[in-house]
């Protein structure tokens, strides 16, 4: 069998898995078209606005699919295809159904913010920690999330538009992006930026066929990274935005915001996420395949990174004119998630303290000191910031799923489907935090993955006992 198969079988194992398990997650959940949505009751012409179901589906896929889905899979791709494996299952079973409970409970919540929805279903306790918790991530986010898109566009640009220049004009553009209305600047540019995406994807998927790249040279199962760090816990770490990211919790509400019913949950979350999945599971084979090698592949990072490798791929598969319009449509990933991540945090901070955003004075004194926190953080190495960033967002990915693990469990609904993927991501959490030695204790992996594997239980055991009893303040009947 040619090794391009195994990336048709995870096409349409990932198209197969929206039109089948998305359907199930949705009965589950119970999504009903004529209930109230935050788009219309509580319509502000800021952020609750409400907007044709297709335009809500681009931006949801613009704003969660950041640099991640690119860099992730690239680098992820030094294990070989088990990278392809957690894309797929991950994507299906996880991600996906992380991203639609972070949606839908935000639009049974009233349109609420990440830390909320986790206070109505785990306590307030946890909502307390999730509030300075979510902020942490965003900035950390919309800060990621200039450095690689400025370092991109210096390589195409004159030397006067270097990486300081594009790092100004980016955070400019996040500034407007993240005090507007959300149809002023988001609404209207995402088509376009939408357009290169589509371009990128479609493009360098068919150049690959077209330039009779061999798929997957080096194809076999076993772990194959150059140093042989182990797949249990890193590749699930390194793949977060493509296979599962707690990021995408903190933007699923924006769109809920904007939802005209419950039945767009579906296509708008669920499926968004498996557009995510497409784009990296896209990357992961690019990288294992135009790289013949694990060692080739490590090579091409050592000389600048997961962006040497988009742009090498790009130029050589589709050339130059083609190679441009393909790092256009990867730049676009994280600039489009960059804006609404500094957007979530003015918003979770404003709905902390119950301050309204209807005026723009209001807005400006929020998003002013977010964005010089944005700045000092910016310079500040970019390895250092993305290490703390991956292991942030799966935590993050793991409580939300807890969250609707218990949503579930209270309403005696099969809460599996979020309690499995949530027991999971906290192993692989607690494993990575044990187990890595810059940031983490230093620990054995036997012994990291143990204590993994134990919290994982011990959460479980806190759902069963805890999980049906009554949260002060938590709205009723949702």
């Amino acid at each position: 069998m040619p090794n391009y198969v195994y990336f048709l079988i995870s096409v349409v194992a990932l198209i197969g898995g929206y039109a089948i398990y998305g359907t199930i997650v949705e009965k589950i959940f119970g999504a009903r078209p004529e209930r109230p949505v935050p788009a219309r009751t509580r319509a502000d012409g800021v952020d609750f606005v409400e907007m044709p179901a297709w335009k809500v589906w681009l931006i949801q896929l613009l704003n969660i699919a950041g640099v991640g889905p690119v860099f992730g899979p690239i680098l992820g791709a030094l294990w070989g295809p088990s990278a392809l494996l957690w894309i797929v299952i991950g994507c299906i079973f996880a991600g996906a159904v992380h991203d639609y409970f972070a949606g839908m409970l935000s639009v049974r919540y009233d349109g609420a913010n990440v830390p909320t929805i986790v206070g109505h279903n785990l306590g307030n306790t946890a909502k307390i920690v999730m509030q300075v918790f979510s902020v942490v991530l965003v900035v950390l986010v919309g800060v990621v999330f200039v450095a690689a898109p400025a370092g991109l566009l210096a390589k195409l640009t004159p030397d006067w538009m270097n990486m300081t220049f594009w790092i100004c004009v980016i955070f400019a553009y996040y500034f407007l992006a993240t005090i507007l209305p959300i149809d002023q600047i988001i609404g209207r540019f995402y088509p376009l930026f939408g357009a290169v995406l589509i371009f990128m994807a479609v493009g360098i998927t068919t150049m690959l066929f077209v330039s009779g790249t061999e798929f997957f040279p080096s194809m076999h199962w076993a772990n194959q990274h150059p140093k042989q760090l182990p797949i249990y816990p890193l590749v699930f770490i390194t793949i977060a935005c493509g296979a599962l990211s707690g990021f995408h919790a903190t933007q699923s509400p924006l769109m809920a915001r904007c939802l005209a019913n419950e039945r767009l949950g579906k296509p708008v979350f669920y499926g968004g996420m498996i557009a995510e999945g497409l784009i990296g599971l896209v990357w992961a084979t690019v990288a294992m395949s135009f790289y013949h090698t694990p060692e080739a592949l490590t090579g091409a990072l050592a000389a600048g990174g997961p962006g040497n490798v988009v742009s090498e791929a790009s130029f050589a598969l589709m050339g130059s004119v083609g190679g441009v319009l393909a790092i256009l449509g990867v730049v676009v990933l994280p600039i489009t998630s960059g804006d609404t991540a500094f957007r979530a945090a003015r918003l979770t901070i404003a709905e902390a303290f119950s301050f309204s955003q209807a005026n723009h004075k209001n807005r400006l004194l929020i998003a002013v000191p977010i964005f010089a926190i944005g700045i000092v953080l910016a310079n500040v190495d970019f390895n250092i910031i993305w290490r703390y960033f991956g292991w942030a967002n799966q935590s993050l990915a793991g409580i939300v799923l807890w969250a609707g693990a218990a949503y579930l469990y209270r309403k005696s609904k099969f809460h599996w489907i979020c309690t499995a993927p949530a027991m999971f991501i906290t192993s692989v959490a607690i494993s990575y935090i044990c187990f890595e030695k810059n940031m983490g204790l230093g620990l054995p992996i036997d012994v990291s993955n143990i204590i993994g594997a134990a919290v994982a239980i011990v959460c479980l055991v806190a759902l069963l006992l805890l999980g049906r009893r009554t949260i002060a303040g938590a709205p009723e009947n949702v």
